[in-house]
This record gives C-alpha cells, sequence and structure tokens, in this order.
C-alpha cells in the first residue's frame, strides 16, 4: 500500500539535522553541538504561570487564533521590540511552534506547480515543506555574498524563473547565524514588491542578536510579508510549542482555516506560559544572549586557532565554518571522522542546501566547560589528522 501515499512526501527525506544527531547519540563520551536547543531551563515565573493555569482549570479549547489577552501582549511585544504593528484581533494567530507557522503558511499561498525562493544554506525544513505541498523549490547559493541573499540576485532569479509565489528569508539565519541590516532588506523589498510575491519571513532568532538590533523587513513591505516568531529560542522554550503567524488580515484569515485543521487550538495552560513570558519575561531573552556572546567569542577564536575559516555571526547560537583545506570537503565524512575520534558532534554543512558544502555548523547552545573542552579535542584533532 506504500505506493498509494502522497507522492510529493515519497520524495521527501527525514529531517537530516535530527537523523545525523541520532546517528552520533551513539558515539560514547561525545560532545554534542548538534542541535539549536537552548541549554537554559524556562524562566521560573513562566513555568508558574502554566502550572497556576491547570490548577484553575484552563484545560480546554480556546479561540483557535490564541486568547486574546496572549495575542495583545504579542502585539505589544513586537511593537516595543521591532517596531512591528499587527493587530491583535485580525492580524495574529498562535501556533503549535514557528515549525506549524511555516506548514500553514505555505499551504495557505502554494498551488502545485508555483515555486519558492529558498536563499541556502539554511534550515532545510523549509524545503522539505514547500515539496510536501506540491511546489518547487528554487535554491540560490548565497555563500559567495555573505550569506546573504542580495537583490540584484533575487532580482536574477524572479526574471530566470516562472510561477514564483514566494521567498523564504530566515534572519538572523540557521545555519550561519547572519543577520540581514536594513540596507539589504530594504533592496529586497523593492524587489519583492515589484514582483508582487510573497514573503514568507523566519524570525524566531530575534532576539539573539549581538551588535545591531534585529530589523523585520515586515517594516517595508507589511502588505506582502508573513513574519514567523515564537518563545523557542527568546524565552528557552522548545518543548512548548508556541509560535505566531503575523500578516495583513484578510489573509491571517485564510491561514487561520489550515491552522484550525491543523491543531485547533494551541494548549490552552501553554498560551498562559506564553502571555507570562511576553507580559514579564520582555529581557529574559537578551540574559541569555549575552551568554551566547560570550560563548561565541570563545569558540570561534579556537576554531580560527584549529584553522577553520567562519563568517562572523551576528545572531543566533552557530558557527559555520569552512573545513580546512588539508581535509576532505565531503562534510559528512568529516563530521563523521569527527564524532569517531575527536568525541565532537557537529551538523555537516551540506543539510542545509546549496552553498553548505565544505562546511559544518556548529552550536554554541551548551555550557562554557563544554565548549572548552571541544575545543581543546577539535585542535588536537587537526594537529593529530592534519
Amino acid at each position: 500500500m506504500i505506493e498509494k501515499i502522497n507522492k510529493d512526501l515519497r520524495s521527501i527525506k527525514p529531517n537530516p539535522i535530527l537523523g545525523f544527531n541520532e546517528e552520533l547519540s551513539k558515539e560514547e563520551g561525545l560532545i554534542p553541538l548538534t542541535l539549536g536547543e537552548p541549554d537554559f531551563n524556562t524562566p521560573e515565573h513562566v513555568k508558574d504561570a502554566a502550572i497556576n493555569a491547570i490548577n484553575d482549570n484552563y484545560s480546554h479549547y480556546t479561540n483557535p487564533r490564541g486568547i486574546l489577552k496572549l495575542r495583545e501582549a504579542a502585539s505589544k511585544f513586537f511593537a516595543q521590540k521591532y517596531d512591528l504593528h499587527y493587530d491583535a484581533k485580525t492580524q495574529i494567530i498562535t501556533t503549535a511552534g514557528v515549525t506549524e507557522g511555516i506548514f500553514d503558511s505555505l499551504a495557505t499561498i502554494l498551488n502545485p506547480g508555483d515555486s519558492v525562493i529558498v536563499p541556502t544554506p539554511t534550515f532545510p525544513l523549509y524545503m522539505d515543506n514547500i515539496q510536501l505541498h506540491g511546489a518547487h523549490v528554487i535554491e540560490v547559493d548565497t555563500s559567495a555574498d555573505g550569506f546573504m541573499l542580495t537583490p540584484e540576485k533575487l532580482k536574477q532569479t524572479l526574471a530566470e524563473n516562472k510561477n514564483v509565489k514566494a521567498m523564504v528569508i530566515n534572519s538572523p539565519g540557521n545555519p550561519t547565524g547572519i543577520s540581514y541590516d536594513e540596507e539589504n532588506l530594504k533592496g529586497l523589498a523593492k524587489v519583492i514588491k515589484d514582483n508582487s510575491i510573497f514573503c514568507i519571513s523566519d524570525e524566531i532568532y530575534s532576539e539573539l542578536t549581538y551588535g545591531e538590533p534585529h530589523i523585520s523587513i515586515a517594516k517595508f513591505i507589511p502588505e506582502q510579508t508573513i513574519v514567523l516568531n515564537g518563545l523557542s529560542k527568546s524565552h528557552a522554550m522548545t518543548g512548548w510549542r508556541i509560535g505566531f503567524i503575523m500578516a495583513p488580515a484578510d489573509l491571517i484569515k485564510m491561514i487561520n482555516v489550515v491552522h484550525q485543521y491543523a491543531v485547533t487550538s494551541v494548549t490552552d495552560n501553554v498560551q498562559f506560559a506564553a502571555l507570562e513570558a511576553l507580559t514579564n519575561g520582555l529581557d529574559d531573552g537578551l540574559k541569555m544572549r549575552d551568554v551566547y556572546a560570550k560563548r561565541l567569542d570563545l569558540l570561534r577564536s579556537g576554531l580560527e586557532k584549529a584553522g577553520f575559516v567562519s563568517a562572523k555571526p551576528t545572531g543566533a547560537f552557530y558557527i559555520f565554518a569552512k573545513i580546512p583545506e588539508q581535509f576532505t570537503q565531503d562534510d559528512f565524512a568529516f563530521s563523521r571522522q569527527l564524532a569517531h575520534q575527536a568525541k565532537v558532534g557537529v551538523i555537516p554543512g551540506s543539510s542545509f542546501g546549496k552553498g553548505g558544502a565544505g562546511y559544518i555548523r556548529i552550536s554554541y547552545a551548551t555550557s562554557e566547560k563544554n565548549l572548552k573542552e571541544a575545543i581543546k579535542r577539535i585542535q588536537n584533532f587537526v594537529k593529530q589528522e592534519g
């Protein structure tokens, strides 16, 4: 019967990041620098809010878009933080994480045969979701442009391809940690506006930026942008599954139809935890960001001494490092060798699409103790094997 399932699903492989992490988990004594999982605990005041909600019997269906107080808090939060203005009643949906937001948004705007531009290397979930909806992925290799899609390259890509419905942007980005600056965003926005396509902007790492504050492309083209954000990274709430879709009211109305059929509504008591996070935890993410910044400097310095070159991240908690020339540029083979011999786990760059070959992604969402030991092991490995 397997031949009768969705033909688009048959062509999609399991998540390469989770699969490789599972493979390395069998390596005894490994220091895993693989997953994008904050090593912080959810703030106590947020956990207490969830416990109180459970004790107050908040265990029922809510408005599919989320409880109004939460949407109001989200509206205020994103306006205060990033100068984004969305009406709580008509322009925001509460989702089961940004993962659901990606699915809902693509399911709403795509028809079979449409195309979506995806700057790579990037989080592979976008590409798999696009294919799942019967659409085509147009990968644009950004490795020669500092891992950012330039307005010129976007314009060229649009001219060379038909049936483009949307593009995806992830800033700050996974796996590179690169953030788009205002000049680049304005340039991209003009091209997007001129070509009447959607922009799906994944901004889950917006609270984890170093130096310059986060800027959303929605500031320049709000009528064409679907903004995705959530609390997984900013408040160390990956397992709570809480996110938001923000877009024009007419578009949100249609996305909400998909959302209702997918999950009905997000878990009731979790929404009260999110309400607490957005109300009384405005700067919880900034405290974590300051710790990540110190880890970034520590790890990047140690990697440079071992011969790994990388673009300096301006956000998130990853370093995307080029494998030294004396080693195989097969990033899967190199990552396995590093795991087996140095006992350090990383993710092969090819997992993230074009432009990722010959790179490895290293997460510094772990303790300083683990990072220092990992650096020591990597440096010794390079000396012995290089």
